[in-house]
């Protein structure tokens, strides 16, 4: 059979949007944004031994909107990759399979790692005012 006429499948129209796929696209997702969140913590580290300026150089960058914004959305992604490792732990011992068990732990998964990035931040953004 020529490539242009070969059946595709599974294809996206077969199966219905659910949360469960969209937390697996997110958890992979976040797993991504922590490795370049890595980079970061490594620019950081190096910045900090090469001496003042270079650290000074660093500070600036994470200091700005784009930096702050980089910081929140690395912050996110690993507390949203946490909670949701951790439901995959739940899983792995047997526990949460049933669908309204599934839908409630993603739920929890995503809102907890919302409510605590803005926790974190919160909580930053008033011992910087002190």
């Amino acid at each position: 059979m020529p490539a242009p006429f070969r059946p595709l499948s599974p294809h996206i129209r077969i199966y219905r949007w659910q949360i469960g796929n969209t937390l697996s696209i997110l958890h992979r997702a976040t797993g991504i944004a922590l490795a370049f969140g890595l980079l970061a913590l490594s620019y950081w580290l190096i910045s900090l031994a090469g001496g003042e300026e270079s650290y000074q150089a660093a500070a600036r960058l994470f200091a700005g909107p784009l930096g702050v914004l980089l910081l929140i959305g690395w912050t996110f992604a690993f507390l949203f990759h946490l909670l949701n490792g951790i439901r995959h732990l739940f899983w792995d011992v047997g526990l949460g399979f049933e669908r309204t068990s599934r839908h409630a732990s993603g739920w929890f998964a995503v809102l907890g790692a919302i409510g605590l990035t803005l926790a974190v931040w919160l909580l930053l953004w008033h011992s910087a005012r002190v």
